[in-house]
């Protein structure tokens, strides 16, 4: 009698990792120059949770300038926590004048435009 060789059953499971960003798309009004500078978050209401910036679009990052040609920019940040229906943009620089808009409601695309 001759054995056979049982081979097990390998289990396989797939992790879905849900992969969110959250875009801002901004305009600067009459400003001449502007930056951003990484300390730039979207901070939730009610958790106080900050989604970091990922990157930007026509935008220099501090120290550097970028002129004002009228196209605005794009902030791309880190994808907002599920239960989150409200939050501000606040950029945390050590001088006056950080980018800074409260109270943005969420919607379900995730993409919002804002002026400052």
């Amino acid at each position: 009698m001759t054995k056979t060789a049982e081979k097990p059953e390998i289990e396989v499971k797939i992790l879905q990792s849900e992969e969110r960003q959250t875009i801002v798309h901004c305009s600067c009004g009459e400003d001449y120059a502007y930056r951003v500078w990484p300390s730039t978050f979207l901070i939730e209401h009610g958790t106080g949770r900050r989604a970091k910036l990922i990157t930007a679009y026509n935008i220099s990052f501090a120290p550097q300038w970028t002129i004002n040609d009228g196209r605005g920019f794009t902030l791309i940040f880190e994808g907002l926590s599920k239960d989150c229906s409200k939050f501000d943009l606040k950029e945390i620089i050590p001088q006056d004048g950080g980018f800074e808009v409260k109270d943005i409601l969420r919607n379900k695309m995730d993409v919002y435009t804002v002026t400052f």
